[in-house]
């Protein structure tokens, strides 16, 4: 006969418990392992390619085709959506959030127009897509880690992100203030190619835009293309802070010029261009 205690040794371990559904989630939105990592890659390539989708159809609004395609996004999005609210650590707190309400939006502009059979009802809030790649601050972290060229240009990518998203959603007000009422804009690119000769400040004048919320709109994408538009460009190309260790204190950002470290005034060696 077997004793008690033996037959406990010979038994197997204990399976560990399957991970739940919201760790699982969790680790995939937020983890930085390889699967992770492939998973939220997936997410950012999904984002822009659904980005430059809804560009492209502006040329197409008509296409009985995208009555299907809508429905398909509208059911992928949901989902993420939905997951992303169910592993959030404090639902109120992200529903309340400028980048969710957007994702609502968006998703509203695809179902809406299926119930309404009025395929342009809210169509231009698919737009707002674009704030998808706003989220990417966490994919930034897992890319500080993997990618060294990541570290060293940060702030240009983090400028060229906050570039894209103000462009982007400028030109969805443009388009919607003016789409059907001026003949000079009949799609997404034409609202583009108005924005960015307006931010620029070069005024072709080939397109201007018509009524009296046309001339107050383009007067407030003047004043921001001088105020915020170009520093944007500016901060691209020649960031306003560059990262030198200092030797004495540790303070890793400076001025481009900096002789002396801020904080402790100690000498410092900062590489540039020339050197």
């Amino acid at each position: 006969m077997t004793a008690a205690g033996d037959v406990a040794e010979d038994s197997p371990p204990p399976e560990a418990p399957p991970p739940s559904l919201r760790a699982g989630l969790r680790d995939l939105y937020y983890g930085a392992d390889r699967r992770a990592a492939r998973f939220q890659y997936g997410l950012l390539l999904f984002d822009v390619a659904t980005i430059l989708f809804f560009l492209v159809v502006t040329f197409v609004a008509d296409a009985p085709w995208l009555i299907y395609a809508d429905l398909v996004l509208a059911v992928v999005l949901s989902l993420d959506f939905a997951a992303r609210l169910y592993i959030a650590p404090r639902p109120g707190t992200f529903l309340a959030h400028w980048v969710t309400i957007a994702d609502l939006l968006v998703i509203l502009s695809l179902i809406v127009p299926l119930l309404t059979e009025n395929y342009t009802t809210l169509a231009f809030l698919r737009v707002l897509r674009a704030v998808r790649l706003a989220r990417s601050y966490h994919l930034f972290g897992m890319l500080r880690r993997r990618h060294k060229w990541v570290q060293e240009h940060e702030d240009a990518l983090q400028s060229a992100i906050h570039m894209v998203l103000f462009l982007f959603v400028t030109t969805a007000i443009v388009y919607v203030q003016q789409f059907g009422r001026n003949p000079a804009i009949g799609s997404y690119v034409d609202a583009l190619y108005y924005t960015v000769a307006t931010l620029t400040t070069t005024g072709f004048g080939d397109i201007t835009l018509v009524g009296e919320g046309g001339k107050l709109l383009s007067v407030l994408i003047m004043i921001v293309g001088i105020a915020l538009f170009v520093r944007l460009v500016q901060t691209i190309f020649r960031p306003a802070k560059v990262k030198h260790r200092c030797p004495e204190c540790g303070l890793i950002r400076h001025d481009p010029d900096a002789v002396h470290c801020k904080h402790c005034g100690e000498v410092l060696d900062i590489p540039n261009e020339g050197d």
